[in-house]
């Protein structure tokens, strides 16, 4: 029988959020003779519960709860509720990502350095380096079963259509390093299928060949009979005593009941949204602005990448919703070189749509011939995301709606973000390669497309050396709050231009080493 702890049991660490880095630091604190309660704000899905169908998906698991897009982004106009495209259930965000695995590179922890002050965005450099992260990101590939990676030994993807066509393009017009690093299982792996090539990865994989936290790290933790899970808690505010630590957790039980469960220690995981927004809710008359915000950043340096999107109609079928959702990805313009006319770099990411959501990004609201004809030739369709660094910028922020409250009684957040110019340089970059590369193996119509919803949430809680730049330290731990940590992509100082989840669970499995190791020493 899985174990249940007391509200009263002050010797539990809570983890808010089972995503990426919740139930990944969940697990690794639970293996190492924690004592963990998980609270999960979503419900708790099965496999049973996914169905091979987009707009069925998107609805029954998306957060959806009122959210405001403010700024000079196109999300005030294309999607002014919904500026953030991920999951609300067990398992976070881990449920619909894609799979793409990519490390980010030495450069990328280093930006104030290397980029010098860039006027109008608030770089910083991480506390830690590429070397630090190293061996995480070895521990991180193998546990997610990351194919094609040299960590995990897992054999490279099969090959689809998609692929083919992205590779080939990428090859005429020079390019050279096409990779696909994917956190699925490309044989049988950790008890768990390999691919079928059903192609529905961001709907939640059917099979469970893809890594996600729902079937791995949130089921092993519970396993130890050292962690609980309570799925559909929503988080109110984290509690202090009096002087200054976390002491409890109150939130909104399944039943609509308010539960404060005291804690040892509190690990904030729920995304760069939730994350600032439960901190800023938790202010009080020794945290008047919030906790951990000693530094006025929390919520700052929203970042969710440079993107753009595009599709190509080829003269020939190309099928590109067969098999695994990602196709190839181009790494050459990930370098570093400030010749191309801005700063960082970018991937160019072979991302399949199904025809619901092609249709739907295609042209927010639009119809007419221009998008009828492009559909009709869904079937010769090749789709490209541009997935680029994000200057961080201190207006780029979350902040509380000053009247407007949510079911649970909490202000609405507030998601403002404008780009800044090096990230517009970025996207119009890729998509005029995109445009070349498709064009090089016969591409008829090249199409672009306003971004999707940010599904990369970063920042808003950055690591900093100095307390006076940043929220947590090079641990994830807050500078002001010695057993408060934050566990999630909200902790990033930059974005890079690689997607976020390897990341997000390589620091988790460090962070639970520091975590574990400061409670066996009695330091937390």
């Amino acid at each position: 029988m899985a174990v249940k702890y007391s509200l009263n049991d002050d010797d539990v660490v809570v983890v808010i959020g089972t995503g990426a880095g919740g139930g990944t630091l969940a697990n690794e604190l639970a293996q190492r003779g924690a004592k963990v309660v998980m609270l999960e704000a979503g419900k708790h899905f099965t496999q049973a519960d996914f169905e091979n169908d987009e707009w069925a998906m998107f609805n029954k698991i998306s957060w959806l709860d009122k959210r405001i897009s403010a700024g000079g982004w196109h999300h005030t106009k294309t999607y002014p509720n919904l500026p953030a495209w991920i999951v609300k259930g067990v398992g976070g965000s881990t449920i619909h990502f894609s799979g793409v695995a990519l490390r980010f590179q030495s450069h990328d922890f280093q930006t104030r350095t290397i980029y010098g002050q860039v006027e109008g965005a608030n770089v910083l450099d991480w506390p830690i380096s590429y070397a630090d992260l190293e061996p995480y990101y070895d521990k991180a590939e193998i546990k997610m079963g990351v194919a094609g990676s040299k960590a995990s030994g897992m054999p490279p993807m099969p090959e689809n259509n998609h692929y083919k066509v992205m590779a080939a393009g990428a090859r005429k017009i020079g390019y050279k390093k096409i990779v696909r690093p994917v956190a699925s299982n490309s044989k049988p792996n950790d008890g768990r299928p390999a691919c079928q090539q059903i192609g529905f990865c961001m709907q939640g994989c059917k099979i469970g060949a893809k890594w996600s936290t729902l079937y791995t790290e949130v089921p092993k933790a519970i396993a130890t009979n050292r962690a609980e899970l309570r799925p559909q808690a929503m988080v109110l505010k984290i509690e202090h005593d009096q002087s200054g630590k976390a002491s409890g957790v109150l939130y909104v039980d399944a039943n609509g009941n308010k539960q404060l469960q005291k804690a040892r220690i509190v690990c904030v995981a729920g995304n760069s949204i939730e994350s600032p927004r439960l901190l800023l809710n938790s202010a009080s008359s020794m945290f008047p602005n919030g906790l951990a915000n000693s530094s006025g950043q929390v919520g700052r340096n929203y970042m969710n990448h440079s993107t753009a999107a595009a599709m190509a109609i080829h003269r020939k079928p190309v099928y590109m919703y067969r098999g695994f959702d990602i196709g190839a990805v181009v790494a050459d313009e990930v370098a570093l070189d400030t010749s191309r006319g801005f700063n960082g770099g970018y991937y160019l990411e072979g991302l399949a749509l199904g025809l619901p959501y092609a249709a739907a990004f295609l042209k927010p609201g639009g119809w007419g011939r221009d998008v009828t004809s492009a559909l009709e030739m869904y079937d010769h369709m090749s789709c490209v995301w541009v997935c680029g660094e994000d200057m961080a910028r201190e207006q780029n922020s979350i902040t509380l709606h000053p009247t407007e409250r949510d079911q649970y009684g909490l202000p609405i957040p507030i998601v403002t973000k404008t780009y800044h110019a090096n990230d517009d340089a970025i996207a119009a970059h890729g998509l005029r390669q995109f445009r070349k590369l498709s064009e090089a193996v016969g591409a008829t119509r090249v199409i672009d497309m306003p971004p999707y919803p940010a599904s990369h949430n970063m920042g808003t809680n950055r690591m900093s050396a100095n307390a006076r730049d940043g929220v947590v330290n090079k641990w994830g731990q807050a500078h002001d709050i010695k057993n408060l940590f934050i566990s999630d992509g909200s902790q990033f100082t930059s974005s890079s231009a690689a997607n976020p989840t390897l990341t997000i669970v390589a620091l988790a499995i460090r962070q639970a080493e520091y975590i574990a190791g400061a409670m066996q020493r009695q330091e937390i």
